[in-house]
């Protein structure tokens, strides 16, 4: 058994999953969901981050986790994440220019960025006009070491770290055969966009609009607590009838935004790649995708078809309680960590 878990640090839960894998099927050891506490990684202060380390540890004991060992994934909007091309280098002309390439990208200074990039797609040596796609990211190094600070005094040890997309696209796209999909993962605070296309990696970018702020805006019309308008969320979603129910007033205009930013991703990839299969779907995920009516909204006002992802379908013969099921993509980003174990 490889003894790592996935760690997803969230900004409303903290999520652990601890997967197995033997001949190609994974098994579930353990996962376990609990509240962020209420400053989160947000501060920078010592008695917080004590505190986020402490529900941290209590939370790998409550999963009954025996390994110390972790993966983590750095929040979205948070970190600089480009996907670029450049011509078909080797490995070791890629390692020297990618820092030169890095500098147009990455608006503070590259002494202050940890930076880490991902071959996506390269041609073969003998296409040497073909460019190849690399990921780039670039961490603060300030948050990098807060990450590292608080996951060492959790009595835990790193042993990778990765964007929050990587995390989702690896939970999500698990056969080399998918299909040309945008996925929507809706956090709390932002939003992240992906296009899939070939099993590839081609597009990503972040919104500032989450969950957070859908909450917010029911709050607001009905004069409903934060943890009212939450649950009032959750109960009644947003309703098909012209989707203008109980919260339509207050949503729309916020996934309007998230469904303006969708169509243009679709403008980028049907410009990019005219001759070459459309967008055949949208996948939902985050703490946000189950809200009721939303996948009928995105296929209505997008016009493609809309459906919700579910990272636990590389468990092929396990039941997992209903509670876990149930709230599926709000641990896309907790099992495409635990995955990343097995690559």
């Amino acid at each position: 058994m490889i003894n790592v878990f996935g760690l997803d640090i969230g900004t409303s839960f903290i999520k652990t999953v601890w997967l197995q894998k033997t001949d190609k099927q994974y098994f579930l050891n353990s996962v376990f969901s609990a509240p962020t506490p209420a400053r989160g990684m947000l501060s920078e202060s010592p008695l917080d981050q004590q505190e986020m380390a402490k529900a941290i540890s209590q939370i790998v004991k409550n999963a009954n986790i025996k390994t110390k060992k972790v993966n983590i994934a750095l929040p979205e909007n948070q970190v600089f994440t480009r996907i670029i091309e450049m011509p078909n280098l080797s490995e070791k002309e890629l390692s020297s220019a990618i820092y030169y390439e890095a500098e147009q990208y990455i608006p503070i200074p590259m002494s202050d960025v940890t930076l880490d990039y991902k071959v996506i797609n390269r041609p073969t040596p003998q296409d040497i006009k073909q460019t190849m796609t690399v990921l780039l990211v670039g961490a603060p190094n300030s948050l990098v070491n807060k990450y590292e600070n608080i996951i060492s005094l959790a009595g835990l040890e790193i042993a990778s770290v990765e964007t929050e997309i990587l995390s989702i696209f690896r939970a999500i796209v698990t056969t080399e055969n998918f299909p040309s999909s945008i996925i929507l993962n809706i956090g709390a605070t932002s939003s992240n966009i992906a296009i899939a296309k070939n099993s590839f990696l081609i597009f990503v970018y972040t919104v500032p609009v989450g969950g957070v702020a859908l909450t917010r805006a029911i709050a607001s019309d009905f004069g409903f607590s934060a943890s009212q308008a939450e649950e009032y969320k959750k109960t009644y979603g947003i309703e098909k009838d012209n989707f203008s129910g109980k919260i339509g007033h207050a949503a729309i205009p916020i996934l309007s935004t998230l469904s303006g930013e969708i169509k243009k991703a679709v403008a980028f990839y049907k410009e990019k790649y005219p001759n070459d299969d459309p967008i055949s779907q949208l996948i939902l995920s985050g703490g946000s995708a189950n809200l009721p009516g939303l996948d009928a909204y995105f296929t209505a006002d997008t016009g493609i078809e809309t459906v919700i992802g579910n990272p636990w379908k590389i468990l092929k013969d396990q039941k997992l309680p209903a509670e876990i099921t149930n709230d599926a993509p709000s641990f896309t980003i907790a099992v495409g960590l635990a995955m990343r174990t097995y690559e």
